[in-house]
């Protein structure tokens, strides 16, 4: 199967299954959007959703956090992955917000580099996510599926993985494409031990393909 061919029944695929497709970390602003990000490197949704309702209601907006200390951002996130690290860039994310964007969370993918704790992943779901830009976050579910099932050949790094999905994904399903193929990730295609036999798509999977060759 060519991969154009590919693309086009997994889009269709996912596009009847799957009409709706968003991100499991809850948020009601661009703010509290960036801060469950910089959360969830390396850490679940769920146990995000735990930590932010007590975190947004001390810290509600950029203004607040930049106030904050150190060890009181630390308190309110201590349960999740790397606290220490992940402290020190919400309060320098906060703090040049306040500084460089009057508290206001930016739109571009340069300007929200500028922020600590910020990296293209980081940055382009908050376009896609925050902003309805057709912005491809590829994390370690989207560079494993897509190479997995062939929609990716040869990407040796996420940024490779970005530019071979958008080039072939049609602009107005971008967005929703990252929320596909995370989901996909997180509950079917699994690191470990993909659940093949129950996927729908497994007929136009690679990984499968070559399993099944003699």
């Amino acid at each position: 199967m060519k991969r154009e061919e590919r693309f086009r029944k997994v889009i269709d695929y996912f596009s009847e299954a799957m009409p709706v497709a968003e991100t499991e970390l809850d948020y009601r602003d661009p703010y509290e959007l960036i801060v469950s990000v910089i959360l969830s490197a390396q850490c679940t949704d769920k146990r995000v959703n735990i930590i932010t309702p007590p975190f947004f209601k001390q810290f509600p907006d950029a203004s607040s956090l930049a106030t904050a200390t150190k060890d009181q951002i630390f308190g309110l996130i201590k349960s999740c992955s790397y606290p220490n690290n992940k402290a020190l860039h919400l309060l320098g994310m906060a703090r040049m917000l306040k500084q460089s964007f009057n508290g206001v969370v930016p739109d571009t993918m340069e300007d929200l580099q500028k922020l600590p704790g910020v990296g293209r992943k980081t940055a382009n779901v908050i376009l896609s996510v925050a902003f309805d830009k057709p912005a491809m976050a590829v994390d370690t579910h989207v560079f494993r599926v897509a190479a997995r099932i062939g929609l990716t050949t040869g990407a040796k790094n996420p940024y490779e993985t970005e530019m071979q999905l958008i080039k072939h994904i049609p602009e107005d399903k971008i967005a929703r494409a990252h929320h596909w193929l995370i989901l996909h990730g997180r509950y079917v295609c699994t690191a470990r031990n993909p659940r093949c036999n129950s996927c729908e798509i497994s007929h136009l999977c690679r990984f499968v393909e070559k399993k099944e060759k003699p």
